[in-house]
């Protein structure tokens, strides 16, 4: 497995195919089949006038926003805002790649029903595709593995140790030194963190690009189980026509359970294992939200390149964000002519798709965002950074020449990008080649002291291989395998032999780079690949990955094996070449990234890295171009069924429209709004990862969850857009009136301490 980086091309190559960000739609279909009175442009009355600059920030700057909040309408106390592990935002919580929060004290989790997309494959067959029918337990006995692979992070403490990884690195003789030493104080830090405490996962993260770095230790629970997630018409309700899009009316929500052992640590799925006891839950609302109200989210955002460079940008415009486009749609097609040709291939392949489908619309919307103006006001910033930093002796000589430096960097690690690519290309849609490299670099690892292992392949990550290659079981596709890498075979070749990474020439031998192969003899390569190999069977891998030795490997005759082996030096120079970008960038980034905090006297808020955040505004709509009239901020129950065509993606389920055409609202209707809320806006700053944070109002109580961004706002992952970064979030109170009166979850209602209405 490949190590991730932080730098600006590899997030957002990541974010390009992660099936867990914000539940991407296409962008070029219409949002809506047919128009509705609350969803139309109208007039819009805020109940106060603050206008949202931005901002995920760290619990600890929000003392900085004492008086932003109060002036918002927030009546918590600031000062509880500012601490990560006491309520509210105790109760907050990672899954790995999304957000969620405890809403019981038995361990019950609340996210959003793309989130839950794995635990839903791990569990479907083709007789009982619950990707498609959701599900719901009728007893705590009755609720399902979410997988091996499923975490629950819940944070316990967070400590400054900039000092400690940071002393001494310039003075180092080179860039790959640098690396190391900020490798292995961190491993150091950790270990010490870890060391005989079960469950406790610790981690050391950098902030302002490099120039902070705090451990932040987290207990991390393994047994995860999936308690309720509505039915794709609910949950993923207007598909990839209406993702990205407002109005929307999707009920975008699911339940998790956290279990534990019987003494409270951590411990893998068993019968045995009782629910977690979290410190802290959160309240659900009691008063109705409106228009203009105060609100906030806090999660745990993924990416964001706001503290970037204009030339990073400009790069992404010409270069980086047009490959992703292509990247997405060509292998969009292949897995989604396969899904369409058998039931279980399309089980298989559906988080793959989602997440390709995802990423194509959000830089789609990145790219027009981007040319349409946001990358001129980011050279702009820049250059009024230049001129600041200029205008005072002592600031040049400080900050004098970190742009450049940190542009010379970028430069630098962008020399055999187009190898980059294929490699990664590889490594995250072919499953069966990036398993073969795991075992690979695990024997070569396990070789070496623990303290000195790449730290990927440490004794405390072990487990979480492991469970990796027992999820692959539910994943392992020949036939989506084959489909992948012929597509990662032929756009190698469309790249002059110089700039390949090698897949074809180790695949067919070195006559590729000379004349390209055939799609039939391609095909004939790939069948033998795959014909013999044994890691298609869980046994073998998982024996393989804690067994086989170097020299084993070297001579294995199982084809995966040998095309890892043989390809081991290629993507040891590409993680060369990372390791040295990244030693770079730990001396030209922070006086950078400094020089734009002293400039804005500290209020700059870091960019996302997948740790606790909280940002704050309004609900409120926004004119989707200049001089239109601005969207309200809900959508209506009663659009949902007008929405219904009865072909996908509008399929709203019978019992649902049973519910509307009979009236059955019970006290979810909102008195202003005159109908059950189904979807709000909000002027917060989200991006992937957030997807099913929670969304707290002024008393810092559950009101909806977060889980999209509008299509105008898309470039905001480099500069935040006053007048159209809009969040989206599902209301709380559609949340609670499908569990009641579709579903009929009397007793998740119950646990949420809102008894049922209906059907009693």
């Amino acid at each position: 497995m490949l190590k991730c980086s932080s730098s600006v091309w590899f997030a957002l190559f990541l974010a390009a195919c992660s099936p867990a960000a914000s539940n991407g739609r296409m962008p070029e279909q219409t949002s809506t089949p047919s128009a509705s009175a609350s969803s139309a442009p109208v007039a819009e009355g805020p109940r106060t006038t603050f206008e949202n600059p931005g901002g995920m920030w760290l619990p600890e700057q929000l003392a900085l926003q004492t008086q932003n909040l109060k002036d918002v309408g927030f009546t918590i106390d600031p000062a509880a805002l500012t601490k990560p592990t006491e309520f509210p935002l105790g109760a907050v919580v990672s899954l790995g790649g999304c957000s969620a929060s405890f809403v019981s004290s038995d361990g019950l989790i609340i996210t959003n029903h793309h989130c839950v997309t794995g635990a839903l494959q791990f569990n479907a067959t083709k007789d009982k595709n619950l990707l498609t029918d959701g599900f719901a337990a009728k007893t705590r006995a009755d609720e399902l593995s979410a997988g091996p692979s499923q975490r629950v992070f819940v944070t316990q403490a967070m400590k400054d140790v900039s000092a400690t990884v940071r002393e001494g690195l310039a003075a180092l003789p080179n860039d790959l030194a640098r690396y190391q030493a900020i490798e292995d104080r961190s491993k150091k830090l950790v270990a010490e963190c870890e060391k005989g405490r079960e469950g406790i996962r610790c981690s050391v993260e950098k902030f302002f690009g490099g120039a902070e770095f705090r451990l932040i230790e987290q207990l991390e629970i393994r047994d995860v189980r999936l308690v309720f997630a509505p039915p794709e018409g609910i949950g993923n309700y207007g598909g990839e026509v209406d993702n990205w899009r407002w109005p929307r009316h999707t009920g975008d929500f699911s339940f998790l359970r956290a279990y534990v052992k019987k003494d409270g640590t951590p411990g893998d799925f068993s019968a045995d294992n009782v629910p977690y006891k979290p410190k802290h839950v959160l309240s659900l609302a009691k008063t109705p939200l409106r228009q203009g109200d105060a609100v906030m989210v806090a999660g745990y955002p993924a990416r964001t390149n706001r503290l970037a460079t204009a030339a990073e940008m400009n790069a992404a415009v010409e270069n980086d964000i047009p490959y992703i486009i292509d990247y997405c749609e060509k292998y969009l097609a292949v897995l989604e002519t396969l899904a369409k040709k058998d039931p279980e291939l399309a089980i298989k392949a559906e988080t793959n798709i989602r997440g390709l489908a995802n990423a194509l619309t959000n830089y789609r919307g990145q790219l027009e965002g981007l040319k349409k103006g946001v990358a001129a006001e980011k050279s702009a910033a820049e250059k009024s950074l230049l001129a600041w930093i200029d205008a005072d002796p002592a600031r040049k000589a400080k900050f004098g020449g970190s742009v450049d430096k940190t542009v010379l960097a970028f430069n630098e690690s962008r020399k055999a990008i187009e190898a980059d690519r294929t490699i990664r290309e590889t490594m995250r849609l072919v499953r069966g080649f990036s398993t073969a490299y795991a075992i690979v670099r695990n024997a070569e690892e396990r070789a070496k002291p623990d303290a000195q292992r790449d730290p990927e392949y440490q004794d405390r990550n072990q487990k979480r291989l492991e469970n990796s290659f027992v999820q692959l079981t539910k994943q392992w596709s020949p036939e989506l395998e084959k489909a992948v890498l012929k597509l990662v075979i032929e756009r190698e070749l469309a790249y002059p032999a110089e700039k390949r990474a090698g897949i074809a020439e180790a695949l067919m031998g070195k006559g590729v780079n000379k004349k390209a192969p055939t799609g039939a003899e391609i095909d004939k390569a790939l069948a033998g690949l795959y014909q013999t190999t044994k890691l298609g069977d869980e046994a073998a891998r998982l024996k393989l990955l804690s067994g086989a030795k170097e020299a084993e490997l070297r001579t294995s005759k199982d084809p995966l094996i040998k095309l890892a082996v043989t390809l081991r030096s290629k993507v040891k120079d590409y993680e060369e070449r990372d390791k040295r970008r990244e030693g770079a960038m730990s001396i030209a980034l922070p006086d950078f990234v400094t020089a734009m905090r002293e400039q804005k006297n500290g209020l700059l808020a870091p960019d996302a890295n997948r740790t606790l955040r909280v940002t704050f505004g309004t609900v409120r709509g926004y004119a989707p171009v200049k001089d239109a009239a601005v969207y309200t901020p809900f959508t209506l129950l009663s659009e949902v069924a007008k929405k219904h065509t009865g072909k996908d993606p509008f399929i709203a389920p019978k019992e649902l429209l049973d519910a509307v055409s009979q009236k059955n609202f019970g006290p979810y209707v909102d008195e202003k709004l005159g109908e059950v809320p189904v979807d709000f806006l909000t002027d917060l700053d989200i991006t992937g990862g957030n997807s099913g944070s929670a969304t707290l109002n002024a008393q810092g109580e559950l009101v909806g969850l977060a889980f999209d961004g509008n299509y105008e706002s898309m470039a905001q992952a480099w500069v935040f857009l006053p007048p159209v970064t809009r969040s989206i979030h599902v209301d709380l109170r559609y949340i609670l009136w499908v569990l009641d009166a579709v579903s009929h979850a009397n007793g998740l209602l119950k646990e949420l301490g809102v008894g049922p209405r209906f059907n009693k």
